[in-house]
């Protein structure tokens, strides 16, 4: 054996047989990205019937009690998925929407985790391990806490100018042209290489739906009140879906905030004790 040869040998031997103290020749571990923090929107289900005029503006003590603007902002959305609903069944919504105060439109791209018996960390860590991480800026992380569960989703909204005025939104063909021209790469490359892209190259428009939002301020905390008049059932009218929510990124004031919220809409006798997803009703009736 030639002598380099011997010398490789006995100084691999020698690293073997140093052990832990060789520290300067380990390979350094790079460091997990932490769980992201989310913000908090608290969402209940009102009576129609009770909070509403019959031309289905809600009613003066309903603005009143509720510190609502009597005139409302008008938001034109569709939903895009497969006739399968691919997407969906992968926890996957896109949403395009228009503004009646704004001249571009809302493109979303939002992935929900169920969250299982309120631990909101385990969902967080298994959304860590799929790339939502306090790392990721491109994606706003929220809880959605309803009545009797709680969903967190991880948003990535952009915005086009638009071509139209007020709520108008554009043919179906170019909406979906420009989700395809947006379409971030995490849904994009979801489950395989380019999956979200054929997914969405199949999506039709689930919709569209011009729903009304009255903003206000309740207890000290912006408020919103939306109506949204979704297809029956029986696809020959609509019905209104009221929702009563707000916002917070305080963690601590949170749960407070949201059981003054719940009591003040049950002893009015306004609350729906239910939850229900908007988006899910969308998919299932248009």
């Amino acid at each position: 054996m030639k002598k380099w040869k011997k010398a490789a040998v006995s100084l691999m031997l020698s690293i073997v047989t140093m052990g832990s103290g060789l520290t300067f020749l380990e390979t350094p571990q790079a460091s997990a990205a932490t769980n992201a923090v989310p913000a908090y929107e608290v969402k209940f289900l009102a009576k129609p019937e009770l909070v509403l005029n019959n031309d289905g503006t809600p009613r003066s003590e309903t603005i009143q009690t509720l510190g609502l603007n009597a005139a409302p902002r008008h938001i034109n959305v569709e939903y895009f998925d497969t006739h399968a609903l691919g997407l969906d069944a992968e926890g996957w919504n896109v949403r395009f929407r228009k503004k009646d105060d704004k001249n571009n439109y809302e493109l979303t791209y939002k992935k929900r985790y169920p969250v299982i018996n309120g631990d909101i960390d385990a969902a967080l860590t298994l959304a860590n391990q799929e790339g939502f991480d306090s790392s990721d800026d491109n994606y706003e992380a929220e809880i959605d806490w309803g009545y009797g569960k709680q969903t967190l989703s991880f948003s990535n909204t952009k915005k086009v100018d638009s071509r139209t005025t007020g709520t108008q939104l554009p043919s179906e063909k170019d909406a979906l042209n420009l989700l395809l021209d947006k379409l971030p790469g995490k849904l994009k490359n979801w489950s395989a290489s380019n999956w979200g892209k054929q997914q969405l190259t199949k999506a039709r428009a689930f919709g569209p739906i011009t729903f009304q939002r009255y903003e206000g301020t309740w207890n000290g905390q912006e408020l919103t009140l939306e109506v949204w008049p979704i297809r029956s059932v029986t696809g020959t009218g609509t019905e209104n879906i009221v929702e009563v929510s707000f916002k917070t990124d305080d963690p601590a004031a949170v749960t407070g905030l949201r059981s003054q919220l719940l009591q003040l809409l049950q002893n009015k006798n306004w609350l729906m004790p239910a939850d229900g997803l908007k988006t899910q009703t969308i998919l299932e009736r248009y």
